[in-house]
Formats: structure tokens, C-alpha cells, sequence
């Protein structure tokens, strides 16, 4: 039944999207070119309303089994109402972020919250008070993440799809079909619009669906890992290293240019990968190929040991530094690593 619902959200998907591409034209809900958007031309968006009412036929047609489906499916319409409106009139960052904390708030009080977590040598952390707030900032924080890749054709979808690929397998490895069914509908619906959101894109799928997204990955990945052990609480984060890496440098690069936070720069990830050199298609690719990479180290995590886990932590944020520096992702001149190797002069063995 899951994977008939699967199938089911994609064909869904795929008949849909054309109709909610209409209706965005209809009502003007459409992305015009700037200079910090990489599009020449008037798009429609809210093609993530296409997404969303996939994932509704998948999802009562299913009807997974499980305490949290009330919750989630009130706070996701609450997110896509907030994208929505967004993609109509263009919210301030203080009434989306309201939207995005009141949708939060309906699951995370709806009982999906990290509570406590086994500790690796015995013994449990838990976190009291402060598993609320924590679970918020989470939701929220991918939330956004997921928002600021959506700046090529395909990229957030792909990218989305290769993290809930990831959430439904481990999720399969560990019995818990709520969470992997969920996903799998969320995944039929998104890979669905991906033929249409594609380069060349003929519709984007907007705040509408980058928020619901990022909102909906957040929250099957903080369901599917909570009151576990310290190091399955990294694996989520490791599952969506792509976008959890291009907001966090994004602040540092911002802090290093003294500008604010919330300042936009065309200096994300896929900016960097198209001012080296990389075409548009290849960029997506690329980075679909670094998220599937994520994916991989994220179930070698799970699986490993306490100092194979260690290891492959390291050798990923290893990764990850020589990658940002390599592509100028906080900027030109920081190159910590990189310098350090090209002061080192070689050894000349003749005149020793």
C-alpha cells in the first residue's frame, strides 16, 4: 500500500502541475528577473501547491498510522498558506517567519519533539525545558535552509528528493512506516513536479513549495531520530548537509563582510558553481551528486561504530572545508587550509 501511494502522489504530481501552473498565471503569481536571480524571463511559481495537494491524495489515501498525522497535516497547511501568500503578495521576513514558528509550534507541541538522547558511554541527556525551543529552531531553521537553495531549476526539489530518499530507507532499516510512508508520499509528489521544474523549468515551485519542503523534511527527520543516541541526533544534520552548509556559511560569509544577516548576495553554493566556470544543468548536478553523497555518509553513520562514526564525521567536515574554500563560498580570500598547504615548501632530498 505505501509504494501504491507513492506511484499514486507522482501520477498525481505529474497531472496537476500544469493546472496549478495556469492558475498561478491566472492570478499573477509569478517570478520576475533580478539581479540576484539567475532566470531571464517571467516564470510562474506556487508550484508547490501542486506538491502539497499530491501529498494530500497520497496521504488520505494511505492514512499512515501514527499519533503525529493530525499535527503535521494542520502545520503543513499552515506553511503552505504562509507560501502562498508569499509567492502572492510578497510577506515581510516578520510575517513569514510568524507563519513558519505557528506551524512549528502545531507539531512540536503536537508531541514531535527531541526530549531526551542516550549518551554514547551510558546513561541519558535529557533536555528538559530546552526540547522545545530546540525543536523549533530546528523546524524552522530547515525551513529556511531548504528556501535558500531554491535558486536553480530542479535544485531544491532534487535535493529534497534525495534527502527524503534517504529519511524513508533508514526509516524502512529501523520499522518505523509512519515516517517512511509520509516520505515516500512527499517524494512521489516532488519527484513528479521535478519534470516539470527541471532545466529548463517551465514552472517554479516558489515559497509555497520550498517552505513546505524544508518544513515537512524537518519534521519527518526530527520524528524519525528523536530520544535517541548522541550520534544518530548527527544524522539528520548529515542528511541535509547541502542546505544546513550554504545557510551556515552564508552566515559566516556575512559576519566576515560585516554585512546583516538577513542581507540577500548572490554568493550561495550554485552562485559560486556558475561564476567558476559550471553550466547551469551541471551545477544542479553536481550538487544533487554532493547531496546523494550526504545521503550515503549519513547511513555509513548510522551503521558504524563509536570511533568509525568519528571518522567519518571528520573526513566529512574535512570534505566539506576544502570544498567551501575551493569554490569561494565565504569568500576569495578564505582559504585557511589551502594556504597552509601552499606554504608548505617541498623538501629538496639533493641538497640535504
Amino acid at each position: 500500500m505505501i509504494y501504491f501511494t507513492l506511484v499514486l502522489s507522482f501520477l498525481a504530481s505529474i497531472a496537476l502541475t500544469p493546472i496549478v501552473k495556469k492558475f498561478a498565471i491566472a492570478i499573477g503569481a509569478t517570478d520576475k528577473p533580478n539581479h540576484r536571480k539567475v532566470h531571464q524571463k517571467i516564470m510562474p511559481r506556487l508550484g508547490g501547491l501542486a506538491i502539497y495537494l499530491s501529498f494530500l491524495i497520497g496521504l488520505f489515501v494511505l492514512r499512515p498510522d501514527g499519533e503525529h498525522f493530525m499535527p503535521i497535516l494542520i502545520g503543513s497547511s499552515i506553511i503552505i498558506i504562509t507560501g502562498m501568500l508569499d509567492d502572492l503578495i510578497e510577506l515581510s521576513a516578520k510575517l513569514k517567519l510568524m507563519g513558519q514558528l505557528l506551524a512549528a509550534c502545531i507539531v512540536v507541541f503536537g508531541g514531535v519533539q527531541i526530549e531526551y538522547i542516550n549518551l554514547p558511554f551510558g546513561g541519558e541527556l535529557h533536555f528538559g525545558f530546552l526540547s522545545i525551543p530546540m525543536s523549533i529552531l530546528w523546524i524552522v531553521g530547515i525551513t529556511n535552509a531548504i528556501n535558500l537553495i531554491d535558486g536553480l531549476d530542479g535544485l531544491a526539489a532534487g535535493v529534497s528528493s534525495i534527502a527524503l530518499i534517504t529519511i524513508s530507507f533508514m526509516a524502512f532499516l529501523k520499522g518505523d512506516l509512519f515516517v517512511m510512508g509520509v516520505a515516500l508520499i512527499v517524494l512521489g509528489s516532488t519527484v513528479g513536479f521535478l519534470f516539470y521544474n527541471f532545466h529548463p523549468a517551465k514552472i517554479f515551485m516558489g515559497d509555497t513549495g520550498a517552505l513546505f519542503l524544508g518544513y515537512i523534511i524537518s519534521v519527518l527527520s526530527l520524528l524519525g531520530f528523536k530520544n535517541i543516541t548522541m550520534f544518530s541526533l548527527i544524522i539528520p544534520v548529515i542528511i541535509l548537509g547541502v542546505p544546513i552548509s550554504d545557510t551556515i556559511f552564508a552566515i559566516i560569509r556575512r559576519f566576515v563582510n560585516k554585512q546583516p544577516l538577513s542581507a540577500p548576495d548572490k554568493s550561495h553554493l550554485h552562485h559560486c558553481l556558475l561564476r567558476i566556470g559550471f553550466t547551469h544543468r551541471q551545477t544542479v548536478l553536481l550538487i544533487y551528486a554532493i547531496a546523494a553523497m550526504f545521503g550515503m555518509a549519513a547511513i555509513i553513520f548510522s551503521m558504524s561504530k563509536l570511533w568509525g562514526a568519528l571518522i567519518v564525521l571528520g573526513v566529512l567536515t574535512l570534505a566539506i572545508e576544502l570544498f567551501v574554500e575551493s569554490v569561494g563560498l565565504v569568500g576569495k580570500d578564505y582559504q585557511p587550509i589551502l594556504k597552509l598547504v601552499r606554504t608548505k615548501k617541498p623538501v629538496n632530498i639533493r641538497n640535504r
